[in-house]
């Protein structure tokens, strides 16, 4: 770091989205620092996708030998050890990490750890342990992401009371476990605690689980919780939720109804607020929306030469989306003009038994934006491979515009649904058409027929149903 002429971009965090854009800042040979105040990889590697994946491995696993014996398989004595799987989780965390670490010094990336903060359009001043440091720059890209929301009369201590955070560490599954929200983090967690043998309910304020996706998505989900025996409680304002004796109290209205209920422990997974304060952006004038910062479609702020990029935006808070936005914005930088992102088609993966995932349109949304819609659906009953696997609830949808066949959106649950997405995002990126997909030739028998097979459903021409 003897070099002392100006970086061409200085970005602040080091999540996906900030070593991401590092790294291709890089390639496009940008001479390129990064700050961490914390810990290299942000929260998705270090505390939520990849420890929570790691994870619910287990619960995936635990989830198909309850119905070993269906397979020929008897398993006695079959017993848990959940400390060991949050240990092995965080062994991958540490794998990673470290991969990270590994990839930023060969492509001769800076790493400076310390709190950040604008001094001026071109200067970061960062406090180290050391001291102060001043790193002058012609681009700054802020990545600083974004933690959990917290509303008043919820008192987070940590250790009954947490946030996914805490959770996610946490070497011991109580008996009981309350979820404060029903989205994502809520399902998720919610799935692993009663695969690992806890009483589970999930308080949701909305008329039903994952109120930003497809309804029929959510509906299946619910239904499938309830057969795990997953309590879902939708409609659930939660009031105050705190520590008593050792106990998580939460307090909650449902249909005008002030209710208690008692766990050992609760977790609140709501939304995410940004992470905006005490970095500077006032003294630059960085315009926020609500605390968000606001970015046009070349992920840049109102302030020349200044760069937002993930959760930190409010725009989609997915590491994928974060990653995305790290590319486009040093390849503009760079001089290049990429193509904006489409954060509709951004896909939205939920890893719960079944897995969801979607992209674009609902069928209600296409049809507000004025489209004349063909719907194709497709059960997973009718699938060989999913009935060969005994993993067969769930449907693929797909959405499309009648006129011409483009793809509008997909809606998938079942079994690796997650993976099954990228196929229609290909086909949409390359503006492709349903009967295009419908005349794909997929190897048989595979989880991906189902995917062909919903998108001929939108011409009445499925085959297998």
């Amino acid at each position: 770091m003897a070099n002392t002429d100006p970086y061409d971009v200085v970005i602040l965090g080091s999540g996906p989205g900030g070593y991401v854009a590092a790294l291709r800042a890089t390639q496009l040979g940008l001479r390129t620092a990064i700050v961490e105040r914390e810990y290299v990889g942000g929260v998705c590697l270090n505390v939520g996708c990849i420890p929570s994946k790691a994870l619910l491995r287990g619960a995936d696993l635990l989830t198909t030998l309850e119905h070993a014996d269906d397979f020929g398989i008897v398993v006695d004595n079959l017993h848990t050890d959940y400390a060991r799987a949050v240990a092995r989780s965080r062994q991958v965390v540490g794998r990673l990490t470290k991969g990270v670490e590994f990839l930023l010094r060969r492509a001769k990336v800076d790493l400076v750890r310390g709190d950040g903060r604008l001094a001026a359009r071109d200067r970061v001043v960062v406090t180290t342990e050391d001291g102060e440091q001043e790193l002058t720059t012609r681009n700054v890209v802020i990545a600083t992401g974004a933690r959990p929301l917290v509303f008043p009369g919820m008192e987070i201590d940590g250790e009954v009371v947490m946030t996914y955070k805490e959770a996610i560490v946490a070497e011991t599954l109580p008996e009981s476990v309350v979820m404060i929200g029903g989205g994502i983090i809520g399902c998720e967690l919610g799935y692993l605690s009663r695969a690992y043998g806890a009483d589970v309910t999930i308080l949701e304020m909305q008329p039903h689980l994952l109120p930003e996706m497809e309804p029929t998505l959510a509906e299946t989900l619910q239904r499938a919780f309830r057969r795990q025996g997953i309590k879902v409680e939708a409609g659930s304002r939660v009031e105050s939720v705190r520590a008593v004796e050792g106990r998580a109290q939460v307090v909650f209205t449902q249909n005008d109804e002030r209710r208690e209920l008692t766990a050992d422990r609760a977790i609140v997974a709501l939304s995410v607020r940004p992470n905006t304060e005490n970095i500077g952006l006032e003294a630059v004038g960085v315009q926020l929306d609500r605390g968000w910062i606001t970015v046009d479609d070349r992920i840049a702020t109102n302030v020349p030469g200044i760069y937002a990029i993930g959760d930190v935006t409010g725009k989609l808070p997915l590491a994928h989306v974060a990653m995305a936005m790290g590319e486009t914005a040093v390849e503009v930088i760079a001089g290049e003009e990429p193509e904006p992102l489409n954060y509709v088609n951004m896909p939205k993966p939920v890893y719960t038994h079944p897995q969801i995932a979607s992209l674009g349109l609902t069928e209600a949304q296409a049809r507000e934006q004025g489209y004349e819609v063909q719907v194709g659906t497709f059960p997973l009953q009718a699938s060989g491979k999913a009935l060969a696997m005994g993993d067969h609830n769930g449907f693929a949808q797909i959405v499309a515009d009648a006129q011409y066949g483009e793809v509008l959106g997909a809606h998938l649950i079942g079994p690796e649904a997650t993976e099954l997405l990228a196929e229609v995002g290909a086909v949409q990126l390359l503006e492709g058409t349903t009967n295009e997909l419908g005349r794909l030739v997929h190897a048989h028998p595979t989880l991906s027929e189902v995917v062909k097979e919903a998108a001929l459903a939108t011409e009445g021409r499925a085959i297998h149903m």
